[in-house]
């Protein structure tokens, strides 16, 4: 068996910044297991794996440990492979997840802009298993599929050397650092050590939380956003109330073939 396999620098216009991720494109599904292995081969934060039928476009994601519910920067690099090489030529590709429903995405210029239900995040009490991996104390937590952990300023936020083994411990899909930024609307970091992945470098499902968060506090539909890894990534966020939209630019990095 020989599969295409394409990987996609996404939040980025240029190589060895925003965050890598492999897309696989498929006639037809192949078994959970398989993907699982592919996805461990690669190595990277997540590889997306798709089959277009009728015009829609099922997607999944999987990290190194596990398939994931939603992903932004795999779907965002899958956009750019669908878009850029496989010539598509709508104006919006509609992609169909079995854990989030309807996602859309659309080319605009040089970005694509993607079209996510938001999780809008719930307060709840810190707890000191959290404190004691972030090696930090927030002023505010909320919950929603991660955990949002606000701090005063990007100084802090840049600051922090997680404790990976501890935060693995909290039972936690990731953890959100996030913080007012200092060139943008906000800054964030991503932990997620129990899905294999240490520190991702552009997370866009976690802006899924962030957008209504800083969009309340802001008061402002429209925000700049960065994640502040050492790769970086920029994003460029709209508060669409039940939905948010994640636009961003992607480079091609490198294509070939898995052989199996």
């Amino acid at each position: 068996m020989k599969i295409k396999l394409y990987q996609v620098d996404a939040f980025t216009s240029e190589v060895f910044k925003g965050n890598p991720a492999a897309v696989c494109p498929l006639d037809e599904w192949i078994s959970e297991e398989l993907m699982q292995n592919i996805a461990m081969e690669n190595n990277l934060a997540e590889t997306a794996f798709y089959v277009e039928k009728d015009d829609i476009f099922e997607i999944r994601w999987f990290t190194p440990k596990t398939e994931i519910d939603l992903a932004g920067h795999p779907t965002l690099a899958t956009s750019y492979v669908i878009f850029n090489i496989m010539k598509y030529n709508k104006d919006v590709i509609n992609f169909y997840s079995m854990h989030s429903g309807d996602l859309y995405v659309k080319k605009q210029t040089d970005m694509f802009a993607m079209n996510f239900p938001a999780r809008k995040p719930e307060r709840m009490k810190s707890f000191d298993l959290l404190e004691q991996g972030l090696r930090a104390k927030p002023i505010e937590v909320l919950k929603s599929r991660d955990i949002l952990a606000v701090f005063n300023t990007e100084k802090e936020i840049l600051s922090i050397q997680p404790d990976f083994s501890i935060i693995a411990k909290c039972n936690l899909h990731g953890v959100i650092v996030s913080a007012i930024g200092d060139n943008c609307d906000f800054a964030s970091r991503f932990f997620a050590p129990a899905l294999g992945i240490n520190e991702d470098p552009v997370t866009g499902s976690a802006h899924a939380t962030l957008i209504p968060y800083w969009s309340e506090k802001l008061g402002k539909k429209e925000l700049h956003a960065m994640q502040l890894s050492e790769r970086t990534g920029d994003l460029f966020c709209k508060d669409l109330g039940k939905r948010v939209e994640i636009a961003g630019k992607a480079a091609l990095f490198m294509e070939g073939e898995i052989t199996i």
